[in-house]
């Protein structure tokens, strides 16, 4: 039943996912090429409280900042048949370093790059990020945080039962960290 249940959730997701792309205002880091990353973006403001990265970059509310969004079908479509809560992991994160560079070159080449202060993100998928150069921070709302909490559930779900439980962060890496590192 298990099994059953999370692939009509998947079937759901796979046809809901253009109108969520949509609505949300989503963009591709490479139009011509849409299957090279699990990232999609835009650009938004910051609205959580202040928070001060390693590198020293302030981030205050109404700062514009690219959020990033995984591309949860893709993604788990790439980890079907992967059972290894471990491996499955360590998947994740290299489908996250191979998306980074591209990342990179899109917060550069962005109309708002002088004003776009870094990325931004909320995960319940929070382990290994610092390897990878994020920062996490708790989201300091509880009604957002339980919203998102919520609206995580049937990835989670699909992705695996042990996630289920976490509450979602903020992850944040400041621009000069991402130029830096991955340009």
């Amino acid at each position: 039943m298990d099994k059953m249940m999370k692939s009509y959730l998947m079937n759901a997701w796979i046809y809901l996912d253009p109108l969520y792309f949509k609505c949300t205002r989503l963009q591709y880091l490479e139009e011509t090429n849409k299957t090279n990353t699990i990232l999609r973006v835009r650009v938004t403001r910051y609205k959580g409280a202040s928070f001060t990265l390693l590198d020293g970059t302030v981030i205050t509310k109404n700062d514009l900042l690219l959020k990033v969004h995984l591309h949860n079908v893709r993604m788990l479509k790439e980890l079907d048949g992967v059972t290894s809560e471990m491996k499955r992991a360590v998947y994740i994160y290299h489908m996250m370093k191979r998306s980074l560079p591209r990342l990179a070159t899109y917060l550069s080449t962005h109309q708002n790059h002088e004003q776009i202060k870094g990325i931004i993100g909320i995960t319940s998928l929070s382990s290994g990020v610092g390897k990878l150069g994020f920062e996490t921070a708790p989201i300091k709302n509880s009604f957002y945080r339980t919203y998102k909490k919520i609206t995580l559930l049937p990835i989670n779900y699909i992705a695996g039962k042990k996630r289920i439980g976490k509450d979602p962060v903020y992850l944040f890496m400041s621009k000069q960290h991402l130029l830096e590192v991955y340009q």
